[in-house]
């Protein structure tokens, strides 16, 4: 009897050595959330930012139109790249004088270095304090067994290769200044949420951004990137999405077509039209406001999420184990009518 109340009281010892234990971590990780948004939180003086220059990627539509505009109207001297004349003209009608447009497409190595060299006569010794790499595109999203290596290089060459390709030609000139680069990402750079060339160009591209981050350390440059969610964009354009899709199954060998069945597409389509509803933001000012403390604030972050779907769906299920998120993310994909014909 006495060793049976000595086991209940030792057992009841532990058990409040261990509530102590998780009671003091949980302190901590309020502790640490409070400094991020309390003390931590930075005051921005926007007359501190007047005059320096910052150079935008992919200004024709989009988030880097929005976010153009919205640093030259704080006040700084915005050199934004667009890929059509016509993208580049559009936003002049809709800035101040201080703002310059220039054409670059980032998968030309000759037009990237003759706009470094431009940009580097215009900030002459002060540098470029910000460079924002927004370039991006979808490329064709369909199944692994439909596509050819084109269609997983067109995106690679634009979201991953272009973008290493200016921010090192661009690197002398935030060096000098101390300044800040800020990659645009993906939620599909931490999860895998469609097929095609896009999710591994988003994944190379966080990769390129913590390497480049870990190596900017010692000259006093922050690198940052935004991870948006689904954002209703260009990009996210599903007619089109739908169309290039069509297009690809319209050349697919007749046996592939009786694996995936011939209402395939219907149903696939109903699916990502679902997913796109619930999902969605429509807001492209979140994705503005991570860009506008990464650039001016005194700590910026190393990663941001922006959409609410990015916070509260891909992020979390980018932590789970591999077997859960192949199980939600398989929740989102078309039975196949006869894997085995052929």
């Amino acid at each position: 009897m006495a060793t049976l109340r000595e086991d209940i009281i030792h057992f009841f010892e532990e058990s409040f050595e261990l509530f102590q234990v998780v009671f003091l971590v949980l302190v901590l990780l309020l502790a640490i959330f409070l400094w991020q948004k309390l003390i931590r939180r930075d005051s921005i003086n926007y007359a501190d930012f007047a005059g320096r220059y910052v150079f935008i990627t992919g200004c024709d539509t989009g988030f880097g139109n929005l976010a153009a505009r919205t640093f030259d109207r704080i006040g700084f001297r915005v050199i934004a790249s667009c890929m059509t004349e016509k993208g580049a003209e559009d936003l002049k009608a809709t800035a101040s004088q201080r703002l310059l447009t220039v054409l670059l497409d980032v998968t030309n190595t000759k037009n990237v270095q003759l706009v470094a060299k431009m940009v580097k006569d215009k900030v002459g010794e002060k540098g470029l304090w910000g460079l924002i790499n927004n370039a991006g595109i979808m490329g064709a999203s369909a199944p692994t067994d439909w596509l050819t290596i084109e269609h997983f290089r067109e995106p690679i060459e634009v979201n991953l290769i272009g973008l290493i390709n200016v921010t090192i030609n661009m690197l002398p000139l935030v060096k000098k200044a101390r300044g800040r680069i800020v990659n645009v990402t993906s939620v599909g750079g931490r999860v895998a949420i469609c097929s095609g060339g896009y999710c591994p160009s988003k994944f190379g591209a966080e990769a390129f951004t913590d390497s480049l981050r870990h190596d900017m350390k010692a000259f006093g440059v922050w690198v940052s990137c935004i991870e948006p969610g689904l954002f209703k964009t260009g990009l996210s354009d599903r007619i089109k999405v739908v169309e290039e899709k069509q297009a690809i199954w319209n050349q697919l060998p007749i046996d592939i077509q009786r694996q995936y069945g011939r209402d395939y597409l219907q149903k696939d389509a109903e699916k990502k039209e679902a997913l796109v509803k619930m999902c969605q933001n429509s807001d492209l000012s979140l994705v503005i406001k991570c860009m506008e403390h990464a650039v001016m604030s005194r700590s910026p972050k190393s990663r941001y999420s922006a959409g609410w779907d990015a916070k509260v769906l891909w992020l979390p299920l980018a932590y789970l184990p591999t077997f859960l998120q192949d199980f939600i993310l398989m929740k989102n994909k078309v039975t196949l009518a006869d894997p085995a014909a052929g």
